[in-house]
């Protein structure tokens, strides 16, 4: 039964021990089958003890052998090992099966033992299990008993990890199968592949194991796990599972050579002398992780094509980062020859084989004359002459040379030494002799034979003179005539004849001196054979052979055969020993044949040595071989001379017609040998027994060495007539002892011959002994390989575009090939093949370059030929062709982004970002392009500024290549420099092959980003402390915080861009910074000990990137030195900011911070006064990535006693005017109190006097206020008029006296300009935007807040009203506050708050009214009103505080305290003092006692107890201390109300504002009564006066005018006197006038009805408004007369003129201004109303309109009512509450915006 068993041993999560036991429980008692139970108890109980309870005892019994129906008993051993004594109590086993002691107590005393027998007795086969329960008083503890049977079971490990392996190959691992159980158990493995267990089965005995071998082959690369199933037992019936994991890769292997080409490694050998060999050493490199194996073989190579490399590594095995050398050795067999081969590196699995390349090429010796002509001149006959010869070898190479000339006596010319070899690079000297027997001219064509070289040749000449003849002496000239009589078939006539032609002019001579026949002659006399040029192994065959045969060879020259000789060659190896030749005579002349003839040691003879022979004769002669020693070689080259036999006398032959002789040689050999006689035992070698002519159907040569290596002369003949195909040349010959022979040999090869020929070589002319020579000499076609099997396929292909396609083609035949790629001319322009010409070697293999540009969108299908022709071959025309197919589809494509728009988004200018821009082709064909980029810049600060910046957008590929139906990532990087919407339009070009742009541009995409640096602007600004009588707009201009956000604003410069981090340092203490901003920071002026300016400023990221932002100190860029690097001297610059920041006057809360956009932060700038004078501090802040700007912080202390006024500049910029304006602006120029004490000021005039003198008494610039007085942190403002004369700027130093205090000197700067050259772009306008109208930032401890803190009406007529609402809230959850608004007397002049005063409750707003009077003159509003916050309890505990000072100081003005002990004292002295005391008490009433009762108890009384005296002196002190001085009242906090405007006069407000002045009502009481428009419309003008225009005239008269009229309204007298004459009485007499008739049409025009109206006081109330009486004339009327008609007619008439006059009355009153000026206030007071309701909830002006039907007779008042109602029901509602003063007031939360809040009119009445 198999036990604990995984469920799932493959998963892999799962932990695996590393062995596993299967089958059985008890690992220790298994492992020991064969011991006794004692001795197996006592193991177990020495392994297996424990403590429990300090009783050490075994913790189990285990029964394992035991049968049925015995006993077995095991003793249970406790021990006490505690230190105390132990009582144990037991239960037994509860089985039957198990029994033991009768329970009982066990008493163990310390260190003393206890033994229990526990006796077994089973009553089945099965297993059992109880236990023994021991019990103490510190607790129970229980031993286990257990009888066990005999189980199967096995050991092994839970897994197996085989090493990695390679695919296709195989890796092994061993592990142990081991059987712990006492049964013999068999197993038997079931496993899949790629796994294989070995042993597959077998059986183990107990307590063996066995090593089981897993091998791992895999086919693929990939992680295998496979379980391994294992049955065991006696019939498998357990199983067990094992899991075996492997991991297999590809076998990679590298080729790591010195060179390379296209597709493989090169390994060059470079070039490599003949017969030698070179090694070289190539590397297989395995770096893949697995041990790969490998194998190297050759590439097929052409047929009969010999491998001259040879690789001695075959195979082999590569463990993972291990390599091997592997040597390669060449060995080149053919001269002149490059030998190409491949080996193919292959490992069984790998994906891919990689080829190396061996290429070498073989050289021969190379072997020079020193001279191609050898003079001996004339020599006597049987004379002797020698000449040297310089042999030289100028190679590497060993050269063997042979001259084929006799050395028996045979010939007049001999060679020492006549054969022999010359080493690399040296030269040898040759002895040539000349001993003529003939007395004739001798020429001999001397040819030298170089081993694997063509022949060299001599030609050396010499005459030979006797006492009777004396020939015409032969010199090199004449070989250079003879030549070229040759070449013109000349020599062929003898010079007799050639003499007779000259003289009959048949001849000529030509410049050179040489025979020239005329061109009629030539075809009929000479030969039509030209003499054809010849290779020198041509030449020495034909020479050789054409001596052999009547008639010269096909193809050989005829004119170079002028005598023949047949046969060439005569062996005497057998009887007869005389043979005949046949000499012919080729010439047209007669000729002499002469022998030369034999040494007396020669065995040959020829007989006749001379004879004549006529032309074109044939003689015999007959050679005899007569040795003269038996058994013994013989060979000889027998020379004849044939020479005109003109030519023996020089009287009968002319040097032009010298024909030099010719030489016919002989070949004889033979031997000596006796019948029966063994000739001598050869002893050579050849160096190429193996010969290979070239596969060309065409004459090759070869040469061959052949050596005689023994000590006795080599007689050698090859059988040429055994095979025809081959010629050899010397064909026998005579090779002496340790000398060589060159043995050449002649071929042409066939393609019909397929095999090797063997030619036989004969030596010592027996057949015994004969050596075979193979020859192959095979032709063959030009045979290449090209992939494809001769088709190519293109991939589609873009037009105008290029595929290309490597196509490998191989040179299977053993010619040297040159090849050439031709197309047709239709297809030149589209298919073309690089390298289109070059030569293959044998078994070479090249890669060509297919290149496929197509024009037009088709498929084109083009036949590329391929010409082919044998490097080698002599005949260029036979050339093959082979023809292939190219197939290519053209097809137009395109390439779109991946996005039309790519949008960046915002981008840090000065950083760069990358991004990816997807080029899609959905074409089948690759497309190639090229990007190009063409970048616009907006900038929306500058629109008129045009950039002309390199483009910002770099592309890493400005063009490539994208394949098709892909994409391609287009990276691209953008760097942009400044702030500004950059916008890139990407277009393509398509390329053609030339890589040029084919058609217009196409577009891609657009690329847009949006350049920002980090923004800082501050947004508020708030002063607490020494500094919170300052308002805003002052704190603007003291801070400098327009020029501040606008630096911020301005783009960084690069400097600045390149301090990224804000960090500088700086070894000085004052750190020089250079940038381009630099403000003043003025924390303004305050007495010495007040407390610190505290100016807040809010700070606010209007950028859309975050900010990081720094304020660096000095001390913060300051880099602290050594003590020895410090310098001892300071300059006082920083003597002063030493002192500055280490008193910290300057602080900066918080210093440094982050923003993200959006985002605010304040920050605290803190200047503590504590000494005296003006401080300043150098701080830079700084944005990370943006601007730098040097802020000097500046701040004055003024002693408490000092009078100071504080200007923040020297000089004061006043607002532009108009020349030849009537009414200047007045304008304001503040001045500050900056000390603890009221000053006086006094600005000197007379700067100005003399710039009135200076513009010809007109006044430019006028000072209103000289004089004046400002309070102790406020400011004055001085009025100041600037009326210029001219279109220029006018400036001006003005001194400004403070009493008791020091003067200023302010310039004044101010310009004039012509309205009419600006127009409407003069400056009139007032800008409003100059300071933020509401609060962002609250100060500490601030609960009172106004909806606007700076109110801007803008520009407004003179004599006009505006009102706003201003809206006062309490945030305060519990604090009740009081406001109070204070104004000064010149601000309640033109201003007007209502209410000034009152209280919110927590929570609550209410509503102010603010209104501003212009004054009839134009002038420059710039008011500060400042709004007092109390809150309700510190003032209730103030009042409380006065209250008890005021109690408590009149409870110590009546209340005094009598500290003496004893009045009854006897001391007169002592009642001299009481009753002074006394009698002071009386005199001052208003003094308290006890200083004098100090006094008087102390030094007067001088009693003991002063300790007493002291205790109440110092209680009097304390309670005269809690009065002291006053309660202070509480600090109000202040709140500043900023209000601006500018008024203008009437024209110029109509003239610049004309869409404005229908907004504002101007009050007809403060302006002239009859303006010019309603005096053109009531009374027409005069005929007699002319009609005023628009023009100077109109101005100077409306302006006289309108003073006239302004100082009447101004004078009282005048009103008096006009309301006396209205109201007086009319007189009598105009009662007696007649009535005149009633006109029919009365016209307003012809009366006025007077109006009684009272004027304005100065509270601008109306006090009394009614309609105005009648005229007396239309109240008085007489009786009816008798005459009238009828009564009812009159009365008609009465009630229409009644009507009529009540219709013109009406009109009248509303064309007066008092009834306007009501109707104004009555709007305005009902539109006031209406937002006070909406502000306290009782109206709701968003509401719905309600359609109510009303009837007819709804009075006008109610509709009124409705539509003011229903006008207002877009104005924003403002829940409101009333307090209980029925004072409107605002909840939190509802600020009202103050356009809706807006009114251009009159305040509200009071009720």
């Amino acid at each position: 039964m198999l036990t604990d068993i995984p469920a799932n041993p493959l998963n892999p999560t799962l932990h695996w021990p590393r062995t596993t036991k299967y089958g059985k429980r008890n690992k220790q008692q298994a492992s020991a089958p064969h011991q006794s139970p004692s001795e197996s108890q006592r193991r177990s109980s020495s392994q297996r003890r424990s403590s429990f309870l300090g009783v050490e005892t075994l913790v189990e019994l285990v029964w394992e052998r035991w049968e049925l129906g015995g006993e077995f008993t095991k003793t249970l051993y406790l021990k006490n090992v505690h230190g105390k004594l132990q009582r144990l109590r037991f239960r037994p086993p509860a089985s039957k099966a198990f029994t033991t002691l009768f329970p009982k107590v066990i008493t163990l005393s310390p260190g003393t033992s206890f033994s229990m027998p526990v006796t077994f007795r089973p009553l089945e086969r099965c297993e059992y299990q109880d236990t023994i329960e021991f019990q103490s008083k510190e607790g129970t503890f229980q031993v286990s008993l257990r009888a066990t049977i005999p189980r199967h079971s096995l050991e092994l490990p839970e897994q197996v990890q085989l090493p990695a392996c390679a695919a296709h190959h195989s890796t092994q691992t061993t592990f142990t199968l081991h059987n712990p159980s006492k049964l013999r158990t068999g197993f038997s493995w079931e496993v899949d592949g790629p796994f294989q267990l070995s042993p597959e089965s077998g059986v183990l005995a107990p307590g063996e194991g066995a090593q089981v071998t897993a091998l791992f082959r895999p086919l693929e690369a990939r992680v295998y796990q496979t379980e391994a199933r294992c049955a065991f037992g006696d019939q498998g019936e357990n199983s067990c599972s094992m899991l075996l994991q492997g991991l297999s890769k590809y076998p990679y292997l590298e080729i790591r050579s010195p060179g390379g080409e296209e597709g493989c490694k090169l390994l060059e050998f470079g070039t490599v002398a003949f017969g030698s060999s070179q090694e070289k050493h190539f590397e297989i490199f395995n770096p893949s992780p697995v041990t790969s194996s490998f194998s190297l073989s050759r590439l097929q190579r052409p047929a009969l094509l010999d491998s001259v490399f040879e690789c001695s590594v075959c195979e082999g095995l590569l463990t993972p980062g291990s390599s091997v050398q592997v040597p390669v050795c060449f060995s080149p067999v053919a001269v002149d020859s490059s030998s190409v081969e491949y080996l193919c590196l292959s490992s069984p699995g790998a994906l891919s084989k990689q080829l190396v390349k061996l290429t070498g090429s073989c050289c021969g010796p190379l072997m020079s004359l020193s001279a191609s002509v050898l003079d001996f001149g004339c020599v006597a006959e049987d004379g002797r002459a020698t000449r040297v010869l310089q042999l030289t070898n100028s190679s590497a190479v060993e050269g063997h040379y042979q001259f084929d000339v006799g050395v028996d006596g045979h010939s007049v010319f001999s060679v020492e030494p006549p054969r022999g070899t010359v080493a690399p690079n040296t030269s040898l000297s040759v002895q040539l002799h000349f001993c003529p027997r003939h007395p004739i001219p001798h020429r001999r064509r001397l040819t030298c034979l170089v081993l694997h070289r063509e022949p060299l040749f001599l030609d050396v000449i010499g005459t030979c003179h006797s006492e009777q003849l004396k020939p015409l002496v032969l010199r090199p000239r004449h070989l250079s005539l003879y030549l070229q009589h040759l070449r013109r078939g000349l020599t062929v006539y003898p010079p007799d004849i050639l003499s007779a032609m000259l003289a009959q002019k048949t001849l000529q001579l030509d410049q050179d001196g040489v025979l020239n026949m005329p061109q009629d002659l030539s075809q009929e006399v000479v030969p039509s054979d030209p003499l054809m040029p010849m290779t020198p192994m041509d030449e020495y065959f034909l020479v050789e052979t054409a001596v052999s045969v009547k008639r010269p060879p096909r193809g050989a020259p005829h004119p170079g055969c002028h005598v023949s000789v047949e046969p060439p060659e005569l062996l005497f190896y057998e009887a007869p020993h005389s043979r005949s030749l046949t000499l012919t005579n080729h010439t047209k002349g007669k000729l002499c044949l002469l022998w030369t003839p034999g040494g007396p040691d020669s065995p040959f003879s020829v007989a006749p040595e001379t004879c004549e022979l006529g032309p074109l004769k044939t003689t015999d002669f007959r050679v005899t071989y007569c040795p003269r020693q038996a058994n013994t070689v013989h060979a000889a080259q027998l020379e004849c001379f044939a020479v005109y036999k003109v030519l023996r006398d020089y009287r009968l032959t002319e040097e032009v017609t010298l024909c030099p002789p010719w030489c016919v040689t002989v070949r004889v050999s033979g031997h000596s040998f006796q019948p029966g006689r063994e000739p001598f035992l050869p002893r050579c070698s050849l160096t190429s027994p193996h010969v290979v002519f070239p596969a060309l159907p065409e004459v090759s040569y070869r040469t061959v060495l052949l050596q005689n290596t023994g000590d006795l002369p080599l007689l050698f003949r090859l059988g040429c007539e055994e095979c025809p195909a081959v010629s050899v040349l010397p064909s026998s010959g005579l090779v002496p002892p340790g000398s060589h022979q060159v043995l050449c040999l002649r071929s042409t090869p066939s393609e019909e011959r397929t095999d090797a020929l063997t030619l036989p070589v004969h030596l010592n002319a027996s057949p015994k002994h004969t050596q075979e020579l193979t020859v192959v000499s095979v032709a063959e076609r030009p045979r290449v390989c090209v992939e494809g099997d001769g088709c190519v396929f293109f991939k589609p292909t873009a037009v105008g575009c290029v595929s290309e396609r490597a196509v490998r083609m191989r040179n299977m035949s053993r010619l040297p090939l040159h090849y050439q790629w031709r197309t047709r001319a239709s297809h030149a322009n589209v298919l073309s093949v690089e390298p289109s010409t070059g030569t293959l070697q044998p078994n070479e293999s090249t890669v060509q370059n297919w290149r496929f540009s197509p024009q037009e969108e088709m498929t084109y299908s083009m036949k590329p030929s391929l010409l082919l022709w044998p490097t080698q071959s002599q005949s260029p025309t036979r050339r093959s062709r082979l023809f292939l197919q190219a197939v290519g589809v053209a097809s137009k494509g395109s390439i779109e982004a991946g996005s039309a728009v790519v949008d960046l988004g915002e981008l840090l200018a000065g950083g760069c970002k990358s991004f990816e821009v997807p080029l899609v082709n959905n074409g089948s064909c690759p497309l190639s392009f090229s990007i190009s980029v063409q970048q616009s810049v907006t900038d929306p600060s500058s629109a008129e500024e045009a950039y002309d910046d390199p483009s910002a957008l770099e592309l890493d590929v400005q063009s490539g290549v994208v394949p098709a139906r892909s994409r391609l990532l287009l990276r691209c990087t953008v760097t942009l420099p400044r702030r500004a919407l950059y916008c890139w339009d990407l277009s393509y070009h398509t390329l053609n092959a030339h890589g040029c742009a084919m058609g217009d541009a196409q577009p891609l995409c657009l690329v847009r980003g949006q350049g920002v640096f980090p923004m800082l602007e501050v947004t508020d600004a708030r002063g607490s402390g020494a500094a919170e009588g300052l308002s805003k707009l002052q704190l603007w201009s003291l801070l400098s915080l327009e020029p501040l956000n606008t630096c911020l604003r301005r783009h960084p410069s690069p400097l600045e861009l390149t301090h990224r981090v804000p960090t500088r340092h700086s070894l000085r203490h004052c750190p020089s910074v250079f940038t381009s901003s630099m403000l003043d920071f003025n924390c303004g002026a305050a007495p010495l000990g007040s407390e610190a300016s505290c100016i807040l400023l809010l700070f606010e990221n209007t950028g859309s990137v975050p900010v990081q932002w720094s304020f660096l100190l000095p001390e913060d860029q300051q880099i602290e030195l050594e003590y020895w690097a410090e310098s001892g001297d300071f300059t006082p610059t920083e003597l002063h900011l030493m002192r500055v920041q280490d008193n910290r006057l300057f602080s900066i809360s918080p210093r440094s911070g982050s923003l993200p956009p959006g985002q605010q932060r304040a920050v605290q700038f803190t200047y503590r006064h504590e000494f005296a004078g003006t401080d300043r501090l150098p701080v830079l802040l700084k944005l990370s990535y943006g601007r730098e700007i040097l802020l000097n912080f500046l701040g004055v202390t003024v002693e408490r006693d000092q009078h100071y006024l504080h200007f923040t500049s020297s000089t004061h910029t006043l607002a532009p005017v108009v020349i030849g304006g009537f009414n200047p602006p007045k304008q304001v120029y503040e001045l500050y109190n900056g000390g603890a004490l009221p000053l006086r000021y006094h600005v000197d005039t007379e700067p100005l006097e003399q710039l009135t003198a200076d513009n010809f008494g007109h006044p430019v610039l006028q000072c209103l206020t000289p004089y004046g007085e400002v309070l102790p942190g406020r400011s004055a403002c001085t009025e100041w008029i600037f009326s210029p004369l001219e279109a220029k700027t006018y400036s001006v130093d003005i001194p400004i006296h403070v009493l008791e205090g020091d003067s200023v000197l302010i310039q004044f700067e101010g310009s004039g300009f012509d309205s009419r050259d600006l127009g409407m772009s003069a400056p009139f306008r007032l800008d409003p935007h100059l300071v933020p109208c509401t609060q962002k930032v609250p100060l500490p401890g601030q609960i009172v807040f106004l909806s606007q803190e700076r109110v801007c009406l803008g520009d407004v007529p003179v004599c006009s009203r505006s009102t706003r609402l201003i809206f006062i809230t309490n945030v305060s959850n519990t604090e009740r506050v009081l406001y109070t608004w204070n104004l000064t007397d010149k601000d309640r002049e033109v201003v007007e708050i209502h209410p000034e005063h009152g209280s919110l409750a927590a929570d609550e707003s209410a509503l102010c009214i603010l209104t501003l009077h212009t004054s009839g003159s134009p002038c420059f509003y710039q008011l500060d009103l400042t709004c007092e916050v109390l809150c309700e309890s510190a003032v209730l505990q103030h009042q409380a505080a006065v209250m008890q000072w005021e109690q408590e100081k009149e409870r110590e003005e009546m209340e005094f305290t009598l500290t003496e002990k004893d009045l009854r004292s006897t001391d007169p002295s002592h009642d001299t003092g009481i009753s002074d005391l006394k009698s002071s008490s009386t005199l001052r009433k208003y003094k308290t006692l006890p200083p004098i009762r100090v006094i008087s108890s102390g030094v007067l009384a001088g009693w003991p107890y002063e300790a007493k005296a002291s205790r109440a002196e110092r209680r009097a002190q304390r309670e005269a201390s809690k009065v002291g001085e006053r309660p202070a009242p509480p600090r109000p906090a202040q709140l500043h109300l900023g209000l601006s405007a500018r008024s203008h006069t009437l024209d110029e407000y109509q003239t610049f504002f004309p869409t404005l002045f229908n907004t504002h009502h101007v009050h007809s009481l403060e302006q002239p009564r009859t303006p010019p428009s309603e005096l053109s419309e009531v009374r027409p003008p005069p005929v007699n006066l002319p009609l005023l225009t628009q023009g100077p005239e109109r101005e100077i008269l409306t302006h006289t005018l309108t003073s006239i009229i302004r100082s009447l309204l101004d004078d009282t007298q005048f009103h008096e006197s006009v309301l006396n004459d209205r109201d007086e009485p009319v007189p009598y007499f105009t009662q007696l006038h007649p009535l005149p008739p009633p006109p029919r049409d009365p016209s307003p025009a012809l009366w006025r009805p007077p109006a009684r109206c009272a004027m304005r006081d100065e509270g601008s109330e109306v006090t009394d408004v009614s309609v105005p009486p009648r005229s007396p004339l239309l109240q008085w009327q007489p009786d009816p007369s008798p005459r009238v008609a009828t009564e009812q007619a009159e009365e008609d008439s009465q009630n229409a003129l009644r009507k009529e006059q009540q219709r013109k009355t009406e009109e009248a009153i509303r064309r007066l201004p008092e009834f306007v000026e009501l109707v104004e206030d009555v709007l305005l007071n009902t539109l006031q109303n209406l937002m006070m309701e909406a502000f306290l909830g009782e109206l709701v002006l968003t509401a719905r309109p309600r359609i109510i039907t009303l009837p007819p007779a709804t009075p006008p008042s109610s509709h009124r009512k409705r539509s003011t109602c229903s006008r207002g029901r877009n104005a924003p509602l403002a829940p409101t509450v009333k307090d209980p003063q029925g004072l409107p007031r605002k909840t939190q939360g509802s600020d009202m915006p103050p356009a809706a809040a807006s009114f251009n009119s009159a305040p509200p009445q009071q009720q």
